[in-house]
């Protein structure tokens, strides 16, 4: 069949390359093309049996699946690789990624979550090849049934907890939908430990994703999304995190996905707050965010963390111009120069938000947006410019990401 997908099964075991093999020949769109028993065999194979997918297993000797998958990122580019492994640690993870994998499993798995996993990847790079370029958001006119633009789904992302993220997020939010005529979507993206609810004074135990998500795979289509979020006075729209951090593990990357297209299809912004760490859940949202807002501050921990993150962005094929760099807290006098930050990462920031953390701290306290209660303040208008670039009114769009020639120094990793 010319759409099935094509898989490379990589493992130094004999048994589990039989029983993967076993597995996936139950599947009709899944058709193994070949067995390798070591990276080496691999990066041998997969240039003549151009697979769509690999499965590569991590712990292999003489070269482990790590190595094997930096050296086939180059030779078969359209080919994602699934790393698995019995060890399921955050660095395992993020080298897997850095290496360019797009996805990883631990072992055991079900075959479930096998097949899904494969999917999800070939679904991925599919979507990724054909993605068409970002249209701006459309006059609320064209929103009539068959006529609306798609609306532009925004992540806001950190490796690193503590930046002030989710207050970005929320405030953006709120700046976005008072700007213009146009309905703005909020989701909480930090499914286990979300902190939306709480800062815009909403109650943490109504209704949530963990209710539409159900709905979605049962009905295929939800005649209304908004019976599934939250009306706030600001005009916004939230969908919250699931009110117990055990639900969570019910939200899976597929569902994710297909919640956000259906707000994308209904909304003209869709703001998605990202937990601080990554998952298959986060990597759902970064894949279907037009723009992602990777956020910092001046602390050497927040700039390495995003540097690292740059770099497992380029190695997941995002282009640059999708990630938005905002510096929170940019006037804080902790010894560290903008300038130097910049040299760090070898781009420019694109956005500062100063800070103030007199007025930020009482609006949380109180669960009142602080870019509706005290918007002359400079840290609400740092916020507008931020959401007006997004919605297109008013502000100069986003910027291309500028490189910045690095220099060596109290940043550099290498």
């Amino acid at each position: 069949m010319a759409d099935q997908i094509r898989v490379l099964i990589v493992d130094d075991i004999a048994e589990t390359r039989d029983h993967l093999t076993k597995l996936l020949g139950f599947e009709a769109d899944i058709v193994v093309v070949g067995a390798a028993s070591s990276g080496a065999e691999a990066i041998d194979l997969a240039p003549k049996l151009l697979p769509d997918v690999v499965l590569m297993d991590i712990n292999m000797p003489e070269m482990d699946g790590i190595t094997a998958t930096e050296r086939l990122a180059p030779i078969v580019p359209s080919a994602a690789i699934v790393m698995m492994s019995v060890q399921g640690e955050a660095d395992y993870l993020r080298r897997s990624m850095l290496a360019g994998a797009r996805e990883f499993l631990v072992k055991p798995f079900s075959s479930d979550e096998l097949t899904a996993s494969i999917r999800q990847v070939y679904g991925r790079e599919r979507e990724k090849a054909g993605r068409a370029p970002i249209a701006p958001i459309g006059d609320a006119r064209a929103a009539m049934r068959g006529e609306r633009e798609p609306g532009r789904v925004v992540a806001l992302f950190s490796p690193k907890g503590g930046v002030g993220r989710t207050t970005l997020a929320v405030n953006i939010a709120v700046a976005a939908a008072s700007e213009r005529t146009a309905k703005v979507v909020l989701m909480d993206g930090a499914f286990q430990f979300g902190d939306v609810a709480i800062l815009l004074n909403l109650n943490p135990r109504g209704k949530s994703i963990a209710d539409l998500v159900p709905e979605l795979q049962a009905a295929g289509e939800i005649e209304s999304l908004d019976t599934f979020t939250v009306a706030h006075s600001s005009g916004l729209r939230v969908l919250l995190a699931p009110p117990t951090p055990e639900t969570a593990d019910l939200i899976t990357p597929a569902a994710v996905k297909r919640t956000i297209e259906a707000f994308r299809a209904t909304s003209d912004l869709v703001v998605v707050d990202c937990a601080a760490w990554f998952s298959d859940t986060t990597l759902a949202i970064l894949d279907t965010a037009d723009v992602i807002l990777a956020v910092l501050t001046l602390e050497i921990t927040s700039i390495k963390n995003v540097r690292l993150f740059l770099e497992v962005a380029e190695q997941l094929g995002y282009p640059s111009d999708r990630i938005v760099l905002v510096l929170n807290r940019a006037d804080s006098a902790l010894g560290i120069r903008v300038a130097d930050v910049e040299y760090s990462l070898g781009r420019k920031i694109d956005h500062q938000v100063i800070s103030d953390g007199r007025t930020v701290v009482y609006a949380l306290n109180r669960g009142v947006p602080f870019v509706a209660s005290n918007r002359e303040m400079q840290v609400s208008q740092d916020i507008v410019k931020i959401a007006r670039s997004l919605v297109g009114e008013g502000g100069a769009p986003i910027p291309e990401a500028t490189k910045v020639e690095r220099r060596r120094g109290i940043f550099s990793l290498r």
